[in-house]
């Protein structure tokens, strides 16, 4: 190597080195104010605050039956109503936007890119346009074609980085397979990652002692329904069902974060239905609908369906309507509780999402 190729290459080393530095210095600041916010709407603490070593002793190898219940035929599972939990969260997060206004005359704003024509899609944008307008936060949205350039998305993405005004940008997952979600997810501003779906928030979820700027939507809505339904998620077998980027994968991680036992079900997976029956909490994310039947639950099992696949229907107002990967009518006489599609986790989904641009507003606005 010759010494002018040695000098670029160290030159370039100390400006990563340096670009490192600072931004790490920054999550850490950012990270920081997140943490303990001064006005609490959720009862989920912090990841770190959850983080201990493992001690293993006599007492954590004994068996736990206590949660295998027998049920009679005319058992009803309990029902887990999202849309209200999630219409309560939506009220503390109503009053913090209005007393922003009131105080500094400021409001967060979430941006939207929506590609393509996806029916699921459209309806969680739509969703998500609707809560924000209920709370006082401004909507912005960039629709594009099914066939549009990478260029393109990432023009629309990096606008909305650039942006000031802008606290939380959605890039609507998933997107058409021409386009690379990886690297244009990578581009997105980790400060205003609401979705928490860049790898460094992905990253710091994963890892013990740290905290990520945002945890994905679906999986904290998930466990604040349980921690808000007094279900103990400590020492508890929980699989997941589904691996995806945007659900599964998070899930598994944020469950381990709460020291719940994980297993995950995929596509790939012998006997599904088998190890689907060891849960005490059963989380499904598949796209299924109606895959999780009855014989797959053990008796008190809590089921958390987060499946909303469209299904035709003339005579809905939208042609079509919502259906879990849950068989609802089996699984209700054999759960001890269970999440009902839709009005389970979708207006859960929205909530966090709000109240994550709630909080990237305020670390903008240093306001306390």
């Amino acid at each position: 190597m010759t010494k002018t190729r040695v000098q670029s290459v160290a030159a370039l080393w100390q400006i990563w080195s340096m670009k490192s530095f600072v931004t790490s210095s920054k999550l850490k600041a950012f990270s920081t104010s997140l943490i303990n916010p001064s006005n609490s709407i959720l009862m989920s603490p912090s990841l770190v605050s959850l983080d201990c070593p493992d001690l293993w002793t006599c007492i954590s190898m004994q068996s736990d039956h206590s949660s295998i219940q027998k049920y009679s035929s005319k058992h009803v599972a309990q029902i887990i109503d999202g849309k209200a939990i999630a219409d309560e969260i939506r009220s503390g997060i109503a009053l913090e936007v209005r007393r922003m206004k009131e105080s500094i005359g400021q409001v967060p704003q979430l941006a939207v890119i929506l590609v393509g024509q996806r029916r699921d899609s459209q309806t969680y944008v739509r969703n998500k346009k609707i809560g924000s307008e209920e709370v006082g936060i401004k909507f912005v949205m960039t629709t594009l074609p099914d066939n549009c350039t990478e260029y393109e998305v990432c023009n629309a993405l990096q606008n909305y980085n650039e942006n000031s005004s802008v606290h939380g940008i959605i890039l609507q997952l998933p997107l058409p397979q021409h386009l690379d979600e990886g690297k244009i997810l990578s581009l997105l501003s980790l400060e205003k990652d609401v979705d928490g779906f860049h790898p460094v928030n992905i990253g710091n979820l994963a890892l013990l002692g740290r905290e990520p700027l945002f945890i994905p939507c679906t999986p904290k809505g998930c466990i604040e329904l349980l921690l808000r339904s007094g279900i103990e998620i400590t020492g508890k077998k929980a699989v997941v069902i589904g691996r995806s980027n945007v659900v599964g994968l998070p899930m598994s991680l944020l469950l381990q974060r709460h020291h719940a036992t994980v297993t995950i079900i995929h596509a790939y997976t012998r006997n599904p239905d088998k190890i689907a029956r060891e849960a005490d909490i059963l989380i499904t994310a598949a796209g299924v609908p109606n895959l999780v039947r009855g014989s797959w639950l053990k008796p008190g099992a809590i089921v958390v369906d987060v499946g909303t696949n469209p299904v035709e229907d003339p005579e809905c107002e939208h042609g079509y309507r919502l259906m879990g990967d849950v068989c609802f009518e089996e699984a209700s006489k054999i759960a001890s509780a269970i999440t009902p599609v839709p009005g389970g986790v979708g207006p859960m989904t929205v909530a966090m999402l709000l109240y994550n641009t709630l909080e990237s507003a305020k670390c903008a606005f240093k306001f306390t």
